[in-house]
């Protein structure tokens, strides 16, 4: 698990913060759920590191974004099978194991709310760890995207498509070593 968690990758992965480290543990999430959620918090640090620099007027709750990054699959320590397949059960479960672990709500959310973006109550930190979750494979979502590029047009009052274009050339970049991230999580066992 520590590997997973904190062990060196060639400086491609931020480790997980101690206390999300700790929680894995404590719950017995498998060696490669904590690969997998080491691997979208590191291209969250990312993402907001950029909307930080780029948009620094936009107001946005950054450490819930790295948390909900950092915790959003972790039912799957209970739902095992969702760990190598389809299934949406992991989302309820993680975030009552999360609240019955004194995480407050504001964050617990992310588990239930990471693949369910489209609700109207979705706010940029929502769409932020769902995208997160999205890229760290390279995987583009045009609907998802179109939704932060709309909520940083309203933010900065610049035009949907001068967004687009930089919120793409970002997402470009961190797509680009989605096969690096793949292979890490894939060094992992499913099961402990």
């Amino acid at each position: 698990m520590s590997r997973a968690t904190k062990g060196m990758v060639d400086s491609l992965l931020l480790p997980l913060p101690d206390h999300i480290a700790e929680l894995l543990s404590d719950v017995g999430s498998p060696p490669r759920l904590a690969a997998h959620l080491r691997a979208v918090h590191d291209v969250a640090h990312q993402l907001v590191t950029w909307v930080e620099q780029h948009r620094p007027t936009l107001i946005f709750d950054r450490e819930a974004v790295l948390f909900g990054a950092a915790t959003h699959d972790i039912g799957k320590s209970v739902h095992l099978a969702e760990l190598s397949g389809p299934g949406s059960a992991h989302e309820e479960a993680g975030q009552a194991l999360l609240l019955s672990r004194g995480v407050c709500p504001e964050h617990a959310r992310f588990a239930a709310t990471h693949a369910s973006w489209t609700g109207p109550d979705a706010g940029l930190e929502d769409l932020l760890v769902s995208l997160a979750d999205k890229i760290w494979k390279n995987k583009r979502v045009p609907d998802l995207e179109d939704l932060i590029v709309a909520r940083l047009s309203e933010a900065t009052g610049r035009a949907k498509w001068e967004e687009f274009i930089e919120l793409d050339a970002v997402l470009s970049r961190i797509g680009d070593r989605a096969d690096e991230r793949l292979a890490f999580q894939a060094s992992f066992p499913i099961y402990s």
